[in-house]
This record gives C-alpha cells, structure tokens and sequence, in this order.
C-alpha cells in the first residue's frame, strides 16, 4: 500500500494530513526518509516524527447502507460527508466510493491490505447492484436485448467495459454484477445504450449482503463475512 494509506489506517492521521506530513520530511521508512511515492508491504518500520506507529493487531469490518446524499470523503467541514453522518467506535475507512446520489452497502475497515486486494483490479472481487432507469427520448424500455449488450461490454468512451451479468428485475429495473470499478461506470453504461439511471443501489460486495440493514445504519460483519472477503 503507499505509505500515507499506512499511515492514516494506523490511525495517525488522515490520509490527506498524511502526504502533507510525508511531504514535509517527517515519516521515515526503516529509518530513511520517505516521500509520497513509497509504497510499503507493512514489514518495514515506519516512524512519525520519531515515533514507531503500527497497523492495529484486530481489524474491525463493518458495511453501512449509505442513503442518497452522503459523500464518501472525510472532510468535517462538509456538512454531506461520511464523517459527520457515521458514529463508529474507532476510525475506519470506506473502501472505493459509493457515488453520492447512490446508496445501498459501503464497507469500511482498517484493514489496508484488504482495501488494496479491493481496489485493485486484479482481483475481481464481484459487486451486486439494483438499477433502475428512465429510457431516454423514442427508446423502449430495457429487455433481454439490453441486458445481453450490457453483459458483453459497452463504450462508455475512455473504455469498453468488461463483461458482467445481467438480468432484468422489472420494468425497467434490472441487476448487474461487476468485477470492475471505473467511475460512474453503471450510469454510464446505461447512457451509452440510451438510458438514465434514476435510482442505483449497491447490496452485495462478494458475499457480504445487505440484507435488511436500515438505510443510514451499519453493521459488524459475522465471521464468516470476514473469511469471504480476506480469503
């Protein structure tokens, strides 16, 4: 991971007062100072200041069904953000972003070697969301035709995406499953095939459901939760 995630998720600092910390000749890496190009694999001693800070021994797991309206920055002076919309007993950090004007399931941890096998797009951890649109001038509403162009990959402009499930739910509400995380990557899909998504709901993060879950609150989750997703 790069060292300002390390050292935010020891719970120093933010991750933005991290750089500025690393930038400013204060963290070093086995004794040697760092910049914010270092990327560590957690063996290394790092100091802040002179002070040897370590990752947390138990890492703490929970999903949070995010409603419409709540970014997902860490930034206290705005009144949207996660931050000031979330009570946890300790500092834990979304892993990837759940589109303001999107809501459904947001895990959050302090487990950074998690949160890079999550982000990267090596691993292809699956993503479940329910999507509903509105067809856009003369289009008809989605069918089976629809879902299999979605399947096979769409133009979205800066690239094509990869090939996912689909499945229709209702009029013109359907489900999709990616292993893939470009920005805004579902609305823009659908734009791309002539429609706009008016309601889109994360509810599944490779094996971790959210089920029943009341919007605006979060869960720990179970053991065996945990073991989908680390292993």
């Amino acid at each position: 991971m790069r060292l300002s995630q390390y050292v935010s998720i020891a719970g120093a600092c933010s991750k933005r007062a991290a750089s500025r910390l690393i930038s400013a000749g204060k963290v070093c890496v086995n004794g040697v100072l760092a910049d914010n190009h270092t990327v560590i694999n957690g063996s290394e001693s790092i100091t802040l200041g002179g002070q040897l800070i370590t990752l947390p021994d138990h890492f703490s797991y929970v999903i949070y069904n995010k409603p419409v309206g709540i970014d997902c920055n860490y930034r206290s002076q705005d009144p949207a953000s996660l931050i000031n919309h979330l009570d946890l007993p300790k500092r834990l950090f979304p892993v990837g972003r759940l589109d303001k004007d999107s809501h459904g399931l947001l895990l959050l941890t302090d487990d950074g070697g998690l949160c890079h096998r999550l982000l990267s797009p090596e691993f292809h951890y699956r993503k479940t969301y329910h999507v509903s649109v509105r067809p856009h001038f003369n289009k008809p509403d989605i069918d089976v035709q629809f879902c299999r162009l979605m399947e096979q990959g769409v133009d979205i402009g800066q690239a094509v995406t990869l090939p996912c499930r689909v499945q229709l739910l209702g009029a013109n509400r359907f489900e999709i499953v990616l292993t893939q995380g470009l920005n805004r990557q579902i609305r823009k899909m659908s734009r791309a095939l002539g429609y706009h998504v008016i309601d889109l709901q994360r509810v599944e993060l490779s094996g971790c459901k959210l089920g029943e879950l009341p919007e605006g609150k979060w869960r720990s989750l179970s053991d065996k939760e945990v073991e989908l997703l680390v292993n």
